[in-house]
């Protein structure tokens, strides 16, 4: 039988780092820039994190020595500065030297990878693990820290991690930001014509950095989500996998709306691990069909929503065009 209580938790464990990801992409995309990069942004952010862990981890003389303000602070400001360091190099790219968008953030979702793997495989020889992976459960124990609920509406609510709640909180405030303050009108305005907006002095090249950079800092926590909270703290190099793709999907898919990601993540996050809980036998060829269904879903998203002919549901008008202020 489907069981519901377990697959909506693993549903939302599933959708928290979609849901950074697109966050982070949205608020990129409103400034105009088309940051493809963003696979890389989050793999990078997760081996930062990674790195801080484990660095904190060797530094203690025993396990019951870890401070947990530390253990969490610590994996956190490494993560977002390794993010930012990609947001930054992508604006670098884009915005100063107007390097093609799409080919640059290809480009940065290769060097991300190459970087986290990189680095992964230099801790795991470090650590001396007889296995490929590397495991952090002392620091990790304190992302997954959840509430003891043993109710239905516990299980579904309240037995996350913080940072699964930290990530709706940051959908909602980059939404209403986005619609409701002067910042987010400028940020609309610089993404849809930013030639109208440099003449009303609005800074285009401060506004694309800043929301590039947050954005990038936003995808980056949803990679540390992943291993800190979802991998109990295990990195394994290329363990993981799509998300980051799926993450820009997302942005298609909730129309450029942060607020509407929350739900949707969530959707896809069930859509990603729907294969686990319908019946397939001993049939693996059926199986893999079904873990076709995100994907496929992805496409027909894309379907309808290049066939929608309302403005407000369409890309911003500048999004991935370099913007060159001799051209005003």
């Amino acid at each position: 039988m489907f069981d519901i209580l377990s697959f909506i938790p693993r549903a939302v464990v599933q959708g928290v780092p979609l849901l950074l990801g697109s966050t982070g992409e949205t608020l990129t995309e409103k400034s105009g820039n088309l940051n493809l990069g963003i696979p890389g942004v989050m793999y990078v952010g997760a081996i930062g994190g990674v790195i801080g862990a484990f660095f904190y981890e060797q530094s203690l003389p025993s396990p019951e020595a870890i401070v947990p303000a530390l253990a969490v602070l610590i994996p956190l400001l490494c993560s977002l500065l390794g993010s930012l360091l990609m947001g930054l190099l992508y604006c670098f790219l884009t915005v100063t030297l107007r390097a093609n968008q799409n080919v640059t953030g290809l480009a940065l979702t290769t060097f991300g990878v190459g970087i986290g793997n990189f680095f992964g495989g230099s801790l795991i020889k470090l650590a001396g693990a007889d296995v490929p992976s590397l495991a952090l459960s002392a620091t990790s124990g304190y992302f997954s820290k959840s509430l003891p609920v043993s109710s239905a509406f516990g299980k579904i609510f309240l037995s996350y991690g913080f940072l699964a709640y930290l990530a709706v909180i940051i959908a909602l405030v980059a939404g209403y930001v986005l619609k409701h303050t002067r910042v987010g009108l400028h940020l609309r305005a610089v993404g849809e014509s930013p030639n109208t907006a440099d003449a009303a002095g609005i800074n285009v090249n401060r506004y694309k950095y800043v929301a590039t950079c947050t954005g990038s800092m936003i995808a980056g926590l949803g990679g540390l989500y992943y291993v800190m909270d979802y991998a109990s703290g295990v990195w394994s190099n290329n363990g993981f996998g799509d998300r980051g793709w799926l993450a820009i999907a997302l942005v298609i898919f909730t129309i450029w709306r942060p607020n509407v990601g929350v739900l949707s993540s969530f959707l896809f996050g069930g859509l990603y691990i729907l294969h686990m809980y319908i019946p397939s036998g001993m049939n693996l060829a059926v199986k893999e069909l079904y873990k076709m269904i995100p994907y496929v879903v992805t496409i027909v998203v894309l379907v309808i929503t290049s066939m929608r002919n309302k403005r407000e549901n369409q890309p911003p008008a500048a999004l991935g065009l370099a913007y060159f202020r001799e051209e005003r």
